[in-house]
């Protein structure tokens, strides 16, 4: 489809996310020229094509604002790894030290049709393995083939064998490469708390990605300074952060991302929850997945993690007799969560996140009519704790059609499955690590 034809999703329950464009029980959602144009009941359109959208949710397309997608061909290497120094050790010094520039685009094209197929549109990508400019190259142009929007951030590679001379100096010239109006994918700097790297990302006008555990890294007095942290910073994690620092992030209206089921895995989190702590400080904070190694791409997975998780943790508090812990949490909190919070930390809050007109039309389609899922008596409950990724019917990103029926488009996966195994293989073998089917435990 090209951007000059006209789409109209037709007869769909509606959740737009802005609280200026009502839902609806039944209507329609016209997109033409890559945007949405208009969102009502029974629109009068006759020069469209029609997409029937009758049994079935049609939304805003979920945003995934934290995904290391370099690491796609590990996926569920370490299901239940419990220690980030142990993570590290095999994804970073024994696998990760032997990609290739092949192995990087690979990885990434996987994690991007995967997370299309599972209704995400946008996807900040954490790529903590930036070897080289080749292997960048590599992973953008794997994003950009795979249709997604994405916002890149470059980071050194984390093994000790790793060199990251061509940082940040890469940077000037990734801009002008990709940092263009109307580019889905963009790039930014994955720099953690290194100051220089921010000034350089900062005159290229770059957001900036930290992964932030509190009792791991520490702010210095250097970062209360005017002007050092600010809107472009999005940190990720942000688990055990002490109070002070908590209220430096909030004073300077840094991005948060929180990772539900990752910061479980490894235990980073306790039960004051970190996404809770950035709410109470006024902060937005969004989803992202983080993991392959045991994981996938699937937000709604995350979705279901952090409302059980808030609402766990919060209960917690009540029963140790708390009497002003917070309200559990809603399930348009978490939604939101998922959509507004995530297009706010990748700086797109103006382009997508809901369906408003005038907006990019990234735009997913649901079915209803699942066993699991119907009668649907509550259209944001059914989002967030009945439908899964099975479910998505249809993906649009930008106003193109990137999944069809229940079908990626231009996507052969076989092909893909192929390649992906292989260099799985190579990376086992080159790096002499063992597997073994059945064993889970690291």
């Amino acid at each position: 489809m090209s951007h000059s034809q006209r789409i109209l999703f037709k007869g769909g329950t509606v959740v737009t996310m802005d609280p200026k464009v009502p839902n609806l029980v039944t209507g329609d959602v016209l997109v033409e020229g890559g945007r949405i144009v208009a969102v009502g009941p029974q629109l009068a359109v006759d020069d469209a094509e029609v997409i029937d959208a009758s049994g079935h949710i049609v939304m805003p397309g979920l945003i995934d604002a934290h995904h290391h997608a370099w690491l796609g061909v590990m996926r569920r290497l370490l299901p239940d790894v419990d220690g980030l120094f142990a993570y590290i050790d095999v994804v970073a010094e024994k696998l990760g030290a032997h990609y290739r520039p092949l192995d990087m685009f690979l990885s990434t094209r996987l994690t991007a049709v995967a997370s299309l197929d599972a209704g995400i549109t946008t996807l900040i990508d954490a790529c903590h393995s930036s070897r080289s400019p080749e292997h960048t190259d590599a992973a953008l142009d794997a994003l950009e083939g795979s249709g997604i929007r994405a916002l890149h951030m470059v980071g050194p590679a984390m093994d000790k064998q790793a060199s990251s001379a061509h940082l940040p100096g890469d940077l000037q010239r990734l801009a002008g490469n990709w940092n263009h109006a109307g580019s889905l994918v963009k790039v930014g700097l994955f720099g953690q708390l290194n100051l220089d790297w921010w000034r350089v990302a900062r005159e290229l006008d770059m957001r900036i990605l930290t992964e932030f555990i509190g009792d791991l890294a520490k702010l210095g007095p250097e970062f209360a300074q005017a002007g050092v942290l600010g809107s472009d910073n999005i940190f990720n994690h942000c688990t055990r952060v002490p109070p002070e620092t908590w209220k430096l992030l909030a004073d300077a209206g840094v991005n948060i991302t929180v990772n539900p089921r990752s910061d479980a895995l490894f235990g980073f989190d306790d039960d004051s929850f970190a996404y809770q702590i950035a709410i109470d400080h006024g902060l937005a904070p969004a989803l992202g997945i983080d993991l392959d190694t045991a994981f996938g791409s699937d937000m709604f997975g995350e979705m279901h993690a952090l409302f059980g998780q808030q609402r766990s943790a919060m209960r917690y508090r009540r029963f140790r007799g708390e009497t002003d812990a917070p309200a559990p949490i809603s399930v348009e909190a978490v939604l939101q969560a998922a959509t507004v919070n995530g297009a706010r930390a990748a700086g797109l809050e103006g382009q997508v996140g809901t369906l408003t007109p005038g907006k990019q039309a990234d735009i997913i389609m649901v079915r209803t009519t699942g066993v699991a899922v119907w009668p649907v008596t509550h259209a944001i409950g059914t989002i967030v704790q009945a439908v899964e990724r099975a479910d998505v019917d249809t993906v649009m990103v930008a106003g193109t059609l990137r999944k069809r029926g229940g079908l990626l488009i231009d996507v052969d996966q076989a092909k893909l499955n192929a390649e992906i195994t292989a260099s799985r293989d190579f990376l086992i073998q080159a790096s002499g690590y063992r597997t073994d089917l059945f064993k889970t435990r690291t």
